[in-house]
């Protein structure tokens, strides 16, 4: 996959990626905005099995995930306790 960059379809700023499998019913991923004030923008939850690909935006700085979960970036592999 290659991303362009030009004045008329920016890439946004942090473009990665994130793979999120829950291990168990109602795992949840929050997104958490940029800016002075951090805040909570945007909620999922999922159960047992599903996946979830998130991207960092300009809007999404980080992301909280609640419950077991495994989690790929392009830094490596982990997986959430809860």
């Amino acid at each position: 996959m290659t991303e362009k960059n030009n004045s008329v379809n920016p890439a946004p700023a942090g473009s990665d990626y994130i793979v999120i499998k829950a291990k168990e019913n109602g795992v949840q991923v929050i997104g958490l905005t940029r800016g002075l004030d951090t805040r909570f923008h945007h909620t999922e939850k999922l159960d047992k099995g599903e996946v979830l690909i998130a991207q960092f935006t300009d809007h999404t700085s980080a992301m909280k995930i609640r419950g077991k979960a495994e989690i790929w970036s392009k830094h490596g592999q982990l997986e959430s306790e809860s």
